[in-house]
Protein backbone atom coordinates (compact mmCIF):
# COMPACT_ATOMS: atom_id res chain seq x y z
CA UNK A 1 0.00 0.00 0.00
CA UNK A 2 3.01 2.27 1.02
CA UNK A 3 4.59 1.88 -2.18
CA UNK A 4 1.08 2.43 -4.31
CA UNK A 5 0.91 5.72 -2.91
CA UNK A 6 4.58 6.48 -3.33
CA UNK A 7 3.81 5.65 -6.66
CA UNK A 8 1.22 8.12 -6.99
CA UNK A 9 3.10 10.97 -5.23
CA UNK A 10 6.00 10.57 -7.48
CA UNK A 11 3.23 10.30 -10.61
CA UNK A 12 1.88 13.80 -9.40
CA UNK A 13 5.36 15.74 -8.47
CA UNK A 14 6.42 14.87 -12.16
CA UNK A 15 3.17 15.91 -13.13
CA UNK A 16 3.50 18.82 -12.46
CA UNK A 17 6.91 19.36 -12.85
CA UNK A 18 6.63 18.36 -16.72
CA UNK A 19 3.38 21.04 -17.11
CA UNK A 20 4.26 24.16 -19.23
CA UNK A 21 4.67 27.54 -16.73
CA UNK A 22 1.82 29.72 -16.20
CA UNK A 23 2.61 32.50 -18.79
CA UNK A 24 1.47 36.07 -16.21
CA UNK A 25 -1.37 37.86 -17.46
CA UNK A 26 0.04 40.59 -19.55
CA UNK A 27 -0.18 44.54 -18.22
CA UNK A 28 -0.67 47.01 -21.36
CA UNK A 29 0.25 49.84 -21.56
CA UNK A 30 -1.38 52.52 -23.25
CA UNK A 31 -0.22 55.57 -25.05
CA UNK A 32 0.62 58.16 -22.96
CA UNK A 33 -2.73 60.44 -21.77
CA UNK A 34 -3.32 64.26 -22.05
CA UNK A 35 -5.97 65.91 -20.69
CA UNK A 36 -9.24 66.73 -23.34
CA UNK A 37 -8.80 69.95 -24.09
CA UNK A 38 -5.26 70.25 -24.67
CA UNK A 39 -6.13 67.58 -27.53
CA UNK A 40 -9.13 69.60 -28.58
CA UNK A 41 -12.08 67.98 -26.84
CA UNK A 42 -14.79 69.01 -25.05
CA UNK A 43 -14.47 67.38 -21.78
CA UNK A 44 -18.41 66.97 -20.72
CA UNK A 45 -19.15 65.85 -24.24
CA UNK A 46 -15.95 63.34 -24.49
CA UNK A 47 -17.17 62.11 -21.46
CA UNK A 48 -21.12 61.72 -22.35
CA UNK A 49 -19.29 58.52 -24.64
CA UNK A 50 -19.15 56.61 -21.55
CA UNK A 51 -22.41 57.65 -20.09
CA UNK A 52 -23.80 56.36 -23.23
CA UNK A 53 -22.21 53.11 -23.23
CA UNK A 54 -23.28 52.42 -19.39
CA UNK A 55 -26.83 52.86 -21.05
CA UNK A 56 -26.01 49.98 -23.32
CA UNK A 57 -24.56 47.52 -20.60
CA UNK A 58 -26.87 43.94 -20.71
CA UNK A 59 -28.75 45.77 -23.22
CA UNK A 60 -26.11 45.57 -26.45
CA UNK A 61 -23.37 43.81 -24.59
CA UNK A 62 -22.68 42.46 -21.40
CA UNK A 63 -19.44 44.91 -20.88
CA UNK A 64 -17.57 47.13 -23.15
CA UNK A 65 -13.83 48.97 -23.38
CA UNK A 66 -13.33 52.21 -25.33
CA UNK A 67 -10.08 54.33 -26.00
CA UNK A 68 -10.28 57.86 -28.00
CA UNK A 69 -7.24 58.86 -28.85
CA UNK A 70 -5.67 61.96 -30.85
CA UNK A 71 -2.05 63.60 -31.34
CA UNK A 72 -0.83 60.15 -30.12
CA UNK A 73 -1.96 60.83 -26.56
CA UNK A 74 -4.90 59.39 -24.81
CA UNK A 75 -8.01 61.69 -24.43
CA UNK A 76 -10.49 59.10 -22.51
CA UNK A 77 -10.00 55.39 -21.89
CA UNK A 78 -12.90 53.56 -20.17
CA UNK A 79 -14.55 50.39 -19.31
CA UNK A 80 -18.05 49.65 -18.50
CA UNK A 81 -20.33 46.84 -17.86
CA UNK A 82 -19.00 43.15 -16.97
CA UNK A 83 -17.62 40.31 -18.14
CA UNK A 84 -20.33 38.19 -19.02
CA UNK A 85 -24.05 37.41 -18.21
CA UNK A 86 -22.99 35.11 -15.57
CA UNK A 87 -19.79 36.71 -14.42
CA UNK A 88 -20.02 40.29 -12.62
CA UNK A 89 -16.39 40.90 -12.32
CA UNK A 90 -15.97 44.39 -13.82
CA UNK A 91 -14.47 44.72 -16.84
CA UNK A 92 -11.21 47.12 -17.06
CA UNK A 93 -9.13 48.47 -19.87
CA UNK A 94 -6.53 45.51 -19.88
CA UNK A 95 -9.66 43.35 -20.50
CA UNK A 96 -9.03 41.27 -23.35
CA UNK A 97 -11.64 40.49 -25.85
CA UNK A 98 -11.64 38.06 -29.07
CA UNK A 99 -11.28 40.64 -31.80
CA UNK A 100 -12.78 38.66 -34.41
CA UNK A 101 -12.43 40.86 -38.17
CA UNK A 102 -10.31 43.44 -36.24
CA UNK A 103 -7.64 40.31 -36.62
CA UNK A 104 -8.27 41.15 -40.84
CA UNK A 105 -6.37 44.58 -40.60
CA UNK A 106 -4.75 44.16 -37.54
CA UNK A 107 -2.84 41.40 -38.26
CA UNK A 108 -3.01 39.89 -41.93
CA UNK A 109 -3.66 43.37 -43.23
CA UNK A 110 -0.61 44.67 -41.41
CA UNK A 111 1.77 41.81 -42.68
CA UNK A 112 0.75 42.55 -46.10
CA UNK A 113 2.18 46.13 -45.89
CA UNK A 114 5.14 45.01 -44.29
CA UNK A 115 5.73 42.36 -47.31
CA UNK A 116 4.73 45.18 -50.00
CA UNK A 117 7.24 47.56 -48.18
CA UNK A 118 9.90 44.82 -48.10
CA UNK A 119 9.10 43.70 -51.76
CA UNK A 120 8.36 40.44 -50.92
CA UNK A 121 4.66 41.21 -51.94
CA UNK A 122 3.48 42.14 -55.36
CA UNK A 123 -0.25 43.57 -54.85
CA UNK A 124 -0.72 42.73 -58.54
CA UNK A 125 0.31 38.97 -58.37
CA UNK A 126 -1.52 35.90 -59.13
CA UNK A 127 -2.25 34.17 -55.85
CA UNK A 128 -1.07 31.11 -57.40
CA UNK A 129 2.36 32.39 -57.54
CA UNK A 130 2.89 32.04 -54.08
CA UNK A 131 0.05 29.20 -53.31
CA UNK A 132 0.65 27.37 -56.34
CA UNK A 133 -2.47 24.88 -54.61
CA UNK A 134 -4.88 27.67 -55.18
CA UNK A 135 -6.37 26.34 -58.58
CA UNK A 136 -9.52 25.72 -60.48
CA UNK A 137 -11.36 27.39 -63.04
CA UNK A 138 -10.60 31.23 -63.15
CA UNK A 139 -8.67 30.88 -60.38
CA UNK A 140 -5.08 32.40 -62.20
CA UNK A 141 -6.78 35.46 -62.74
CA UNK A 142 -7.30 36.05 -58.74
CA UNK A 143 -4.62 38.49 -57.52
CA UNK A 144 -3.51 39.89 -53.93
CA UNK A 145 -5.30 43.19 -54.54
CA UNK A 146 -8.48 41.26 -54.81
CA UNK A 147 -8.17 39.33 -51.55
CA UNK A 148 -8.06 42.66 -50.26
CA UNK A 149 -10.58 44.48 -51.64
CA UNK A 150 -12.73 40.77 -51.08
CA UNK A 151 -13.14 40.85 -55.16
CA UNK A 152 -11.84 37.86 -55.40
CA UNK A 153 -15.08 35.85 -55.85
CA UNK A 154 -15.40 33.93 -53.26
CA UNK A 155 -18.56 33.51 -51.32
CA UNK A 156 -18.98 34.86 -47.98
CA UNK A 157 -18.12 31.53 -46.21
CA UNK A 158 -17.15 28.25 -46.36
CA UNK A 159 -18.67 25.65 -44.18
CA UNK A 160 -14.85 24.66 -43.13
CA UNK A 161 -15.75 23.48 -39.80
CA UNK A 162 -18.05 20.75 -41.15
CA UNK A 163 -16.14 19.62 -44.13
CA UNK A 164 -13.00 19.28 -42.72
CA UNK A 165 -10.62 17.70 -39.48
CA UNK A 166 -7.88 19.91 -38.97
CA UNK A 167 -5.46 22.71 -40.37
CA UNK A 168 -4.27 20.90 -43.49
CA UNK A 169 -7.75 20.17 -44.61
CA UNK A 170 -9.17 23.50 -43.97
CA UNK A 171 -6.49 25.04 -46.70
CA UNK A 172 -6.91 22.42 -48.78
CA UNK A 173 -11.11 22.72 -48.77
CA UNK A 174 -9.99 26.72 -49.34
CA UNK A 175 -7.36 26.34 -52.08
CA UNK A 176 -9.72 24.16 -54.24
CA UNK A 177 -13.28 25.80 -53.47
CA UNK A 178 -14.74 27.10 -56.51
CA UNK A 179 -15.68 30.82 -57.16
CA UNK A 180 -18.91 32.23 -56.87
CA UNK A 181 -18.61 34.87 -59.08
CA UNK A 182 -15.98 35.98 -61.63
CA UNK A 183 -12.37 37.67 -60.56
CA UNK A 184 -12.79 41.53 -60.22
CA UNK A 185 -16.66 41.69 -60.79
CA UNK A 186 -18.15 41.87 -57.76
CA UNK A 187 -17.31 42.91 -54.22
CA UNK A 188 -18.31 39.90 -51.17
CA UNK A 189 -17.12 40.39 -47.90
CA UNK A 190 -15.66 36.89 -47.62
CA UNK A 191 -13.77 35.68 -44.72
CA UNK A 192 -12.16 32.89 -47.58
CA UNK A 193 -10.00 35.69 -48.74
CA UNK A 194 -7.78 36.26 -45.08
CA UNK A 195 -7.40 32.41 -45.65
CA UNK A 196 -6.12 32.45 -48.60
CA UNK A 197 -4.16 35.78 -47.68
CA UNK A 198 -2.95 33.92 -44.61
CA UNK A 199 -1.55 31.49 -46.73
CA UNK A 200 0.46 33.85 -48.88
CA UNK A 201 2.15 35.77 -45.96
CA UNK A 202 3.27 31.96 -44.74
CA UNK A 203 4.89 30.90 -47.61
CA UNK A 204 6.69 34.51 -48.07
CA UNK A 205 7.77 34.54 -44.09
CA UNK A 206 8.61 30.67 -44.12
CA UNK A 207 6.66 30.30 -40.70
CA UNK A 208 3.14 30.90 -39.10
CA UNK A 209 1.46 33.97 -39.25
CA UNK A 210 1.19 34.40 -35.59
CA UNK A 211 4.79 33.84 -35.37
CA UNK A 212 5.05 36.27 -37.90
CA UNK A 213 3.18 39.10 -36.10
CA UNK A 214 4.75 38.51 -32.76
CA UNK A 215 8.14 39.51 -33.92
CA UNK A 216 7.12 41.77 -36.96
CA UNK A 217 4.28 43.87 -35.01
CA UNK A 218 3.23 43.50 -31.65
CA UNK A 219 6.56 42.83 -29.95
CA UNK A 220 7.99 46.27 -31.45
CA UNK A 221 4.89 47.81 -30.43
CA UNK A 222 4.87 46.71 -27.02
CA UNK A 223 1.76 45.28 -27.24
CA UNK A 224 1.60 42.31 -24.47
CA UNK A 225 -1.80 41.13 -24.56
CA UNK A 226 -1.88 40.49 -28.47
CA UNK A 227 -1.94 37.44 -29.43
CA UNK A 228 -3.42 34.57 -31.02
CA UNK A 229 -3.84 31.11 -28.76
CA UNK A 230 -4.02 33.19 -25.56
CA UNK A 231 -2.37 30.82 -22.75
CA UNK A 232 -4.70 29.37 -20.14
CA UNK A 233 -3.54 31.68 -17.31
CA UNK A 234 -4.88 34.47 -19.13
CA UNK A 235 -8.14 33.09 -19.44
CA UNK A 236 -9.64 35.06 -16.27
CA UNK A 237 -9.07 38.31 -17.71
CA UNK A 238 -10.93 37.70 -21.12
CA UNK A 239 -14.09 38.41 -21.86
CA UNK A 240 -16.39 35.28 -22.89
CA UNK A 241 -18.01 34.85 -26.23
CA UNK A 242 -20.89 32.91 -27.06
CA UNK A 243 -22.83 29.79 -25.26
CA UNK A 244 -22.13 27.50 -28.50
CA UNK A 245 -25.11 24.99 -28.74
CA UNK A 246 -24.35 24.28 -32.63
CA UNK A 247 -20.67 23.21 -32.89
CA UNK A 248 -18.88 22.90 -29.72
CA UNK A 249 -21.65 22.82 -27.55
CA UNK A 250 -19.99 24.62 -24.43
CA UNK A 251 -19.53 28.42 -23.33
CA UNK A 252 -16.60 29.89 -25.58
CA UNK A 253 -13.84 31.76 -23.38
CA UNK A 254 -10.42 31.74 -23.85
CA UNK A 255 -10.50 30.14 -27.46
CA UNK A 256 -11.65 32.12 -30.70
CA UNK A 257 -15.22 32.30 -31.76
CA UNK A 258 -14.72 32.05 -35.05
CA UNK A 259 -15.65 28.58 -36.41
CA UNK A 260 -13.11 28.77 -39.21
CA UNK A 261 -10.73 29.70 -37.52
CA UNK A 262 -11.44 27.16 -34.73
CA UNK A 263 -10.88 24.38 -37.37
CA UNK A 264 -7.36 26.24 -38.39
CA UNK A 265 -6.05 25.62 -34.86
CA UNK A 266 -7.28 29.17 -33.52
CA UNK A 267 -4.52 31.29 -36.03
CA UNK A 268 -6.54 32.45 -39.02
CA UNK A 269 -5.87 35.52 -41.23
CA UNK A 270 -9.58 36.07 -40.42
CA UNK A 271 -10.30 35.71 -37.06
CA UNK A 272 -8.21 34.34 -33.84
CA UNK A 273 -6.58 37.84 -32.66
CA UNK A 274 -7.33 38.47 -28.64
CA UNK A 275 -6.50 41.91 -27.69
CA UNK A 276 -7.31 44.92 -25.14
CA UNK A 277 -8.04 48.82 -25.64
CA UNK A 278 -5.01 50.09 -24.26
CA UNK A 279 -2.55 47.63 -27.10
CA UNK A 280 -4.65 48.77 -29.70
CA UNK A 281 -4.10 52.45 -28.93
CA UNK A 282 -0.46 51.78 -29.72
CA UNK A 283 -1.62 50.39 -33.11
CA UNK A 284 -3.57 53.13 -34.24
CA UNK A 285 -0.94 55.70 -33.08
CA UNK A 286 1.23 53.99 -35.29
CA UNK A 287 -0.30 54.54 -38.00
CA UNK A 288 -1.74 57.90 -37.56
CA UNK A 289 2.42 58.85 -37.08
CA UNK A 290 3.27 57.54 -40.25
CA UNK A 291 4.22 53.72 -39.18
CA UNK A 292 6.43 54.64 -37.22
CA UNK A 293 6.98 53.78 -33.54
CA UNK A 294 9.96 55.39 -31.39
CA UNK A 295 12.79 54.89 -33.48
CA UNK A 296 11.24 51.89 -35.52
CA UNK A 297 9.04 52.02 -38.88
CA UNK A 298 6.83 49.67 -38.78
CA UNK A 299 5.37 50.36 -42.04
CA UNK A 300 5.98 53.00 -44.61
CA UNK A 301 3.47 56.16 -44.47
CA UNK A 302 3.35 55.60 -48.37
CA UNK A 303 2.21 52.05 -47.98
CA UNK A 304 -0.59 52.75 -45.50
CA UNK A 305 -1.74 55.89 -47.46
CA UNK A 306 -2.10 53.43 -50.15
CA UNK A 307 -3.95 50.65 -48.50
CA UNK A 308 -6.33 53.07 -46.36
CA UNK A 309 -7.28 54.17 -49.86
CA UNK A 310 -10.65 53.47 -50.93
CA UNK A 311 -10.03 51.22 -54.34
CA UNK A 312 -13.09 52.05 -55.73
CA UNK A 313 -13.49 48.83 -58.10
CA UNK A 314 -16.08 47.65 -58.36
CA UNK A 315 -18.66 50.04 -58.73
CA UNK A 316 -20.01 50.84 -55.14
CA UNK A 317 -17.57 49.59 -53.23
CA UNK A 318 -16.26 51.48 -50.07
CA UNK A 319 -13.34 48.96 -49.68
CA UNK A 320 -9.74 50.02 -48.96
CA UNK A 321 -6.84 47.23 -49.35
CA UNK A 322 -7.81 45.44 -45.93
CA UNK A 323 -9.18 48.39 -44.56
CA UNK A 324 -12.96 50.10 -45.70
CA UNK A 325 -13.81 53.48 -45.56
CA UNK A 326 -17.34 55.49 -44.35
CA UNK A 327 -19.89 55.06 -46.60
CA UNK A 328 -23.88 55.11 -45.37
CA UNK A 329 -24.73 53.37 -43.13
CA UNK A 330 -20.57 53.17 -41.63
CA UNK A 331 -20.12 51.98 -38.40
CA UNK A 332 -17.44 54.88 -38.32
CA UNK A 333 -20.53 56.95 -37.80
CA UNK A 334 -21.60 60.29 -39.79
CA UNK A 335 -18.92 62.65 -39.10
CA UNK A 336 -15.67 61.09 -40.04
CA UNK A 337 -13.21 62.47 -42.58
CA UNK A 338 -12.64 61.63 -45.87
CA UNK A 339 -9.50 59.69 -45.33
CA UNK A 340 -10.62 58.05 -42.36
CA UNK A 341 -10.89 53.83 -42.38
CA UNK A 342 -11.88 51.62 -39.91
CA UNK A 343 -13.00 47.84 -39.39
CA UNK A 344 -15.44 45.58 -37.30
CA UNK A 345 -15.76 42.53 -35.69
CA UNK A 346 -18.15 39.77 -35.69
CA UNK A 347 -18.10 39.62 -31.67
CA UNK A 348 -18.82 43.26 -31.23
CA UNK A 349 -15.28 45.13 -31.77
CA UNK A 350 -14.70 48.07 -33.70
CA UNK A 351 -11.54 50.24 -34.97
CA UNK A 352 -11.83 53.55 -36.96
CA UNK A 353 -8.66 56.19 -37.41
CA UNK A 354 -9.37 59.38 -39.21
CA UNK A 355 -6.05 60.88 -40.60
CA UNK A 356 -7.81 64.14 -41.59
CA UNK A 357 -8.51 64.85 -37.76
CA UNK A 358 -5.29 62.20 -36.37
CA UNK A 359 -7.73 60.69 -34.04
CA UNK A 360 -9.10 57.03 -33.43
CA UNK A 361 -11.75 55.79 -31.78
CA UNK A 362 -11.72 52.10 -30.49
CA UNK A 363 -14.60 49.80 -29.52
CA UNK A 364 -14.35 46.25 -27.72
CA UNK A 365 -17.15 44.52 -26.36
CA UNK A 366 -18.33 41.31 -26.24
CA UNK A 367 -22.03 41.96 -28.00
CA UNK A 368 -22.35 37.71 -28.87
CA UNK A 369 -22.33 36.90 -25.41
CA UNK A 370 -24.62 34.87 -24.76
CA UNK A 371 -25.63 34.69 -28.15
CA UNK A 372 -24.86 35.89 -31.75
CA UNK A 373 -28.83 37.07 -31.88
CA UNK A 374 -28.09 40.22 -30.21
CA UNK A 375 -27.47 42.97 -33.21
CA UNK A 376 -27.99 46.11 -30.97
CA UNK A 377 -24.28 47.16 -31.66
CA UNK A 378 -24.86 48.21 -34.92
CA UNK A 379 -26.75 50.91 -33.69
CA UNK A 380 -23.78 51.51 -30.58
CA UNK A 381 -20.67 52.17 -32.96
CA UNK A 382 -22.00 54.66 -35.08
CA UNK A 383 -23.50 56.47 -32.14
CA UNK A 384 -20.31 56.07 -30.32
CA UNK A 385 -18.01 57.66 -33.44
CA UNK A 386 -20.58 60.33 -33.44
CA UNK A 387 -20.86 61.32 -29.74
CA UNK A 388 -16.43 61.29 -30.30
CA UNK A 389 -16.65 63.57 -33.24
CA UNK A 390 -18.87 65.91 -31.59
CA UNK A 391 -16.93 66.32 -28.72
CA UNK A 392 -14.36 67.80 -30.60
CA UNK A 393 -13.90 71.68 -30.28
CA UNK A 394 -10.78 72.43 -32.62
CA UNK A 395 -11.65 69.50 -35.63
CA UNK A 396 -8.73 70.84 -37.37
CA UNK A 397 -6.30 70.79 -34.68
Amino acid sequence: MRLYAALILAWAVGAVACRPPAVPEPVSTGIPEASPASLGFDSTRLDSVTAYLRTQVDSAFPGATVAIGRHGRMALVAAVGHYSTTDARPVTPQTLYDLASLTKVVGWTTACMQLVDQGRLDLDAPVSRYVPEFRGPQKDQVKIRNLLTHTAGFPPDLPLWQDTGNREQAFALADTAPLANPPGTTYVYSDVSAIIGEQVIERITGGRLDQYLAGHVFGPLGMMATRYLPPASWKPMIAPTEIDTILRHRLIWGTVHDESADRLGGVSGNAGLFSNALDLSRFAAMLLAGGAWDSLTIVHAETIAEFTRRQDFPTGSSRALGWDTPSPPSSGGTRMSDHAFGHTGYTGTSIWIDPGRDLFVILLTNRVNPTRANLRIAKVRPAVADLVAQALTHPEL
